[in-house]
């Protein structure tokens, strides 16, 4: 019988997904989280209300991990030079590119532009295998570059992400210097199914990354700590139930 997984056995690299700064920096800390990732929703989510003001924040505090930000233009030839500021920020940046406009207008042409330029894009919202070849077979082969999956939403969809990663893995072999990301990931599950298929990168919400620990762990502890939290909760409730007597021994 082979011995469970344990979280120092994962090879897959686990990306932090924010955009809280000190959830940020506290998770730089961490040797096991090798990069970031955050975007327009989560960044507003999180009440930053000037964009070049807190990615050179981030930029200022974590300069050893690649971190990406993305451009929010719609307008392909602004989406190219909010590119290139974003670009300029920092070595460790990464500059992701969604897959498509508003418009379902793909984003090949810029990301060929881009990579040719050295730019390190992660090319976003991603969901078929025909928008990853479409990325592949543009980019600079001596460029790296990350293409995400949101395989958490493909799951939404109520179909199995994992063929799907498992086959652009393939698709992506054309690209040595490519990555590719299991992104939006819903629970803890998909980091192992991440690692099983050879998948570069998972990024992971914080709520997620917490539960790390309970990787490999014993199903006999987890159903006793189980047990051992209901009983905890009803008695801090107050709970009972009035029941009969029980009858002795002696009587029955």
């Amino acid at each position: 019988m082979t011995s469970p997984l344990s979280v120092d056995d994962l090879k897959v690299k686990i990306f932090a997904d924010g955009a809280d700064l000190d959830s940020m920096l506290d998770l730089a800390a961490n040797p096991r989280i090798k990069g970031f990732t955050t975007n327009p929703t989560l960044m507003r989510k999180a009440g930053i209300d000037d964009y070049s003001s807190f990615a050179r924040r981030v930029l200022d505090k974590i300069t050893n991990r690649p971190i990406s930000f993305e451009v929010f233009a719609d307008e392909f030839d602004d989406m190219h030079a909010q590119a290139l500021e974003i670009a300029s920020w920092g070595t460790n940046v990464n500059v992701k590119i969604p897959i498509t406009n508003t418009r379902g207008e793909s984003s090949a042409p810029l990301v060929a532009d881009l990579s040719r330029q050295g730019v390190v894009v992660n090319v976003t919202a991603m969901f078929t295998l025909e928008q990853v070849r479409s990325i592949v077979d543009v980019l600079d082969a001596q460029t790296p570059a990350i293409l995400s999956i949101f395989a958490g939403r493909i799951a939404d969809a109520g179909r199995d992400p994992v063929p799907v990663m498992r086959d652009a893995l393939e698709i992506m072999r054309a690209r040595p210097n490519s990555e590719l990301i299991w992104a939006s990931p819903r629970e803890l599950l998909n980091i192992v199914q991440a690692h099983e298929i050879g998948c570069h990168i998972i990024t992971v919400t914080h709520d997620i990354l917490k539960k790390l620990p309970t990787i490999g762990k014993s199903m006999e502890q987890f159903s006793l700590e189980t047990v051992k939290m209901f009983h905890q909760d009803a008695g801090a409730a107050g709970y009972a139930i009035a029941t009969a007597p029980a009858e002795s021994a002696a009587g029955c």
